[in-house]
């Protein structure tokens, strides 16, 4: 593990013993996931994402003082937080409960943005953050990623993917986000084939091994790696997700 990546995971860690003060005995497990794990984190660039397991849920007072501890403290040498709180029962049984108690993502830039979702009884984005948690995550404080997290069924991981597929087609022009939106349908696509969670620049290499035509691949694994601004085109964009859509709904029918 390079410096950086030490810096990062430190910085990860204070947040988890910030949230863990809160929370007390309720915190049953604080477990790092994403890039960090992945071996693929770029610094200024990658999230630094954290999920909190908790039992009982939050209370209205707990909710506010996780919200302000992810505002203030220290994101680098990070891109963000991405903080995301479930119960334990949640996380044990995902297929029947997808419910989040918080969401809270912080992105330092010329103009600070906090983003706050609260309690949801329907938050089918919980799916393929408990799955690549449960896969790739590391226990910060508390109980490891599989003493707490359930399975969840590849069907429902797959299926969230392809409705994600499909709203990005839409804002193909979206050219802030074409990278992301590129990178993480690798993601999606590499899944949907092995059953495999991996990062952005692997999934990018391998769906360029199954198909190199795809330029879009190709400038955002470009983006990713050296930073460097490369306009993707939304006809880029559009193929890709074209094609990621057509394997993926082809190996969900078989």
């Amino acid at each position: 593990m390079s410096s950086v990546e030490e810096e990062a995971v430190a910085t990860v860690t204070r947040l988890a013993e910030s949230c863990a003060e809160i929370l007390q005995s309720s915190l049953v497990s604080a477990i790092l996931h994403g890039s960090l794990t992945l071996d693929d984190f770029q610094p200024g660039t990658s999230d630094l994402d954290l999920l909190l397991v908790v039992e009982p849920g939050l209370t209205a007072n707990e909710v506010s003082a996780l919200i302000e501890v992810v505002g203030v403290e220290d994101v680098s040498p990070a891109g963000g937080f991405d903080l995301l709180v479930v119960t334990r029962e949640s996380a044990a049984a995902p297929a029947e409960h997808p419910s989040r108690e918080l969401l809270v993502g912080r992105y330092p830039g010329p103009v600070e943005d906090l983003e706050v979702e609260l309690r949801d009884d329907d938050a089918p984005d919980v799916w393929p953050e408990l799955s690549m948690a449960r896969a790739n995550g590391m226990a910060l404080l508390g109980a490891e990623p599989r003493e707490v997290l359930n399975e969840v069924p590849t069907t429902l991981v797959r299926a969230h993917g392809i409705g994600w597929l499909r709203r990005w087609l839409e804002l193909a022009d979206d050219d802030e986000n074409a990278t992301h939106m590129v990178l993480t349908a690798c993601r999606i696509w590499r899944f949907a084939v092995q059953g495999k969670h991996s990062s952005k620049s692997s999934a990018a290499r391998w769906a360029l091994e199954r198909d190199p035509s795809l330029t879009g691949v190709s400038k955002a694994l470009s983006v990713r790696t050296t930073a460097k601004s490369v306009r993707i085109s939304p006809d880029e964009v559009e193929t890709v997700l074209l094609r990621v859509i057509r394997d993926v709904e082809e190996g969900t029918q078989a």
